[in-house]
């Protein structure tokens, strides 16, 4: 029998239910991970293929890192790339698609194949710990007073960050259309901004700031979760009179028109990897908010989640 007729029937039989999982292991995993390495998307990326491999459901994993537009320029690469291809994977999120919305282009997450959302994370605000400004408050007292005084950092337009920052000016009485955003390609960029004092405030996952906060080179100022989050010592910003609650879930899509076989491996395998300690060793470290949906449903709340975040958008003058 040829290999890949081999692996083909232990790939069924595992999705029937007829070998446990861990009997089929993919000879390799392939993730794009649609952004520059340091930032959410590649922390979460490689988390997943260290538990996917401890799980014992993929035998080696690669990740090809392709960033910008919010994702959209990995996604498009993957979806013309990997038609119909078993072991490869996209991670996706919320911040995808408020760049799909922000760019007014047409969706290419709609070609890929839903499988897992894994988890949800909030956002954090930061200034390096020399800035004079010591809170949201001073920072929206500025923002008042010189709304392009006030240089916002994080990943491409349309992302969380960039959505929670014009709500934050919308709901301070500032005119949303003159919020100062600069967008970075990858979380390592935007981190040797903020500490090199080029911008004034900082936006992103705890993922990305949480090892600069520890060491007291950044001050978290506020999050955008509805209560505190556990580690992190920021008020949120409905405590600090802002309206503000936005989260930002991360997903796994795969390959164009893989078959219904096909997917359920890759989502019981994914499931599996969720398990393992690696897993949980990594939400745990990162701040997560493990938030699992797999399948059509993932597939259902990703539409919603076009239709939310437009609206969301729509007012606050992105769309």
């Amino acid at each position: 029998m040829r290999r890949s007729t081999f692996l083909k029937t232990l790939a069924t039989l595992s999705a029937a239910g007829a070998l446990p999982l861990s009997t089929w292991a993919a000879t390799d995993i392939k993730t794009m991970i649609p952004a520059n390495p340091g930032g959410g998307w590649d922390t979460t990326g490689r988390a997943l293929g260290k538990a996917m491999q401890e799980a014992g459901f993929a035998s080696s994993v690669s990740y090809d890192n392709k960033g910008g537009a919010s994702g959209t320029i990995g996604l498009a690469q993957f979806v013309s790339s990997s038609k119909r291809d078993p072991h490869a994977i996209v991670m996706t999120g919320a911040t995808m698609v408020g760049g799909i919305l922000a760019s007014r282009q047409i969706s290419q997450l709609q070609a890929a194949t839903p499988l897992v959302r894994l988890m949800s994370e909030y956002q954090v605000f930061v200034v390096p710990t020399s800035s004079p400004l010591k809170t949201m408050q001073d920072v929206v007292e500025q923002l008042k007073k010189n709304p392009g005084s006030v240089k916002w950092a994080g990943g491409s337009r349309g992302t969380t960050e960039h959505i929670a920052a014009v709500m934050i000016a919308r709901e301070a009485g500032v005119d949303p259309t003159k919020v100062n955003y600069v967008a970075f390609r990858g979380g390592g960029e935007a981190v040797s901004a903020i500490l090199g004092g080029n911008v004034t405030v900082g936006g992103s996952g705890y993922t990305e700031f949480g090892e600069y906060i520890k060491a007291g080179k950044m001050r978290a100022i506020a999050v955008t979760s509805e209560a505190r989050l556990p580690g992190i010592d920021a008020p949120t910003l409905k405590e600090q009179g802002l309206n503000v609650v936005i989260g930002n879930w991360r997903g796994v899509h795969g390959a164009p028109d893989i078959t219904a076989e096909q997917r359920k491996t890759l989502i019981d395998g994914i499931v599996q990897a969720t398990k393992t300690r690696a897993w949980q060793q990594a939400v745990e470290q990162n701040g997560w908010t493990p938030a699992l949906l797999t399948g059509n449903e993932f597939g259902k709340f990703v539409e919603d989640e076009f239709v939310s975040l437009r609206t969301t958008m729509t007012k606050a003058g992105m769309i």
